[in-house]
């Protein structure tokens, strides 16, 4: 009831001031005196010019850019490989994807899905990087299982199966 009786009071002063009390019509919200717009800026060219920055200027005439180098590959040893293909394409991995025989993928009994491998055959030079996606090869004495594309690739599909080095891909 205080508050209300408060505010009427406020109400009625407000009603009472006189007319030379009331806020002028023109209302500036310029702070101190007004400043023609190109004046504002003249102290900024009284500036001395920034300095140059020295030794890290780069001239892109004479830049080349480094030369980006593959992946480190870190070895894992050597093993024997085989390769699977057509009676399993399509198949669900223990990935969880299906198996594609074109793809360059690979079993290996404890590598996390998805690493990187550079699986490289010895007999001829020739290797490929193939990515974990299933568990295997369930055959003894055998360390990896490739998909047909990445067995293509490095020679091993007239053999079915021949000895190469390994290593995990790093990057």
């Amino acid at each position: 009831m205080a508050k209300r009786a408060f505010h009427s009071l406020l109400f009625l002063a407000a009603l009472t001031l006189p007319a030379s009390a009331a806020l002028p019509e023109e209302h500036s919200h310029a702070i101190g005196p007004e400043i023609d717009f190109e004046t504002s800026f003249a102290r900024f060219e009284a500036l001395p010019p920034a300095p140059e920055p020295a030794g890290i200027a780069v001239d892109l005439d004479t830049f080349e850019p480094p030369i980006e180098q593959p992946p480190a590959a870190r070895s894992i040893g050597s093993g024997v490989a085989s390769y699977y293909g057509r009676r399993f394409h399509g198949r669900r991995t223990a990935s969880g994807e299906r198996f594609d025989m074109h793809a360059m993928t690979a079993a290996h009994k404890t590598l996390p899905f998805g690493t990187l491998v550079e699986v490289t055959n010895p007999r001829n030079g020739r290797s490929v990087t193939v990515r974990i996606n299933d568990r295997g090869p369930f055959t003894p004495g055998r360390t990896i299982d490739l998909s047909r594309a990445a067995a293509t690739q490095i020679g091993l599909v007239q053999r079915g199966h021949g000895t190469v080095e390994l290593a995990l891909v790093e990057g």
